[in-house]
């Protein structure tokens, strides 16, 4: 297995949205390294979750890192309000707008990591141009939308070639980049993702649908 540290990432997609503060604390201190958070416009994707004014309350309510995932569009007019909500990580996909160049120019210039999400049918070239420019390549092992999906096997080669594209290009000189998966992520998935080339692990219904958010995530941690 690689010896590259292992971050894991609840997507607050899963969690009570009665009780969200309460679930963000929650998950940080079962062991969380990042609080992942979906948002989803019903137009780029087929359902409807928060925004930044949710974003801006819940970071007053733990402070471990905020990688926020949108899946909107256009994405462009929201990087602003989500950096201001206290975004740490804003990812995008390469379909929400007409420069991807720009849109992760943006958020670098906002002070903030940029990210880029590969949808399952979304090729690995799309990532080519723009690594000097991301911070995290998101591999969507399901199609984005709805948690509790199954895991795509089909997925795992994408991850193997990004971390050869990812491993040539820090060896060139570039910078680290972190490489997420995102869907369907499971203790008895989790080992395929991390031997296939990931380090950030992102788990939705595995940890907010168990009743011990701590076990949860330290078995993902230890399968991976």
């Amino acid at each position: 297995m690689p010896s590259r540290p292992i971050r894991i990432a609840p997507s607050l997609l899963a969690a009570d949205f009665a009780r969200l503060g309460e679930e963000a604390r929650a998950v940080a201190a079962a062991g969380a390294d990042w609080l992942h958070l979906d948002i989803m416009d019903g137009h780029f994707v087929p359902n409807i979750s928060f925004g930044p004014v949710v974003v801006k309350a819940l970071r007053g309510q733990v402070d471990i890192p905020f990688d926020v995932h949108l899946m909107i569009a256009p994405a462009d007019p929201y990087l602003v309000a989500f950096a201001e909500a206290g975004a740490d990580l804003i990812s995008v996909h390469p379909e929400a707008g007409p420069h991807l160049h720009r849109t992760l120019q943006t958020i670098r210039g906002l002070g903030k990591q940029a990210g880029l999400v590969l949808n399952p049918a979304t090729p690995v070239s799309a990532a080519e141009n723009v690594l000097d420019l991301c911070d995290l390549i998101l591999v969507m092992s399901v199609n984005p939308g709805f948690g509790g999906q199954s895991f795509l096997d089909s997925q795992l080669g994408k991850i193997a070639t990004l971390r050869r594209m990812i491993d040539a290009h820090v060896a060139r000189g570039g910078q680290l980049i972190a490489l997420q998966v995102d869907g369907g992520v499971t203790a008895r998935t989790a080992g395929r993702c991390v031997e296939a080339g990931a380090d950030v692990l992102v788990a939705g219904t595995a940890v907010f649908g168990a009743a011990d958010y701590a076990r949860a995530i330290a078995d993902i941690r230890s399968a991976a």
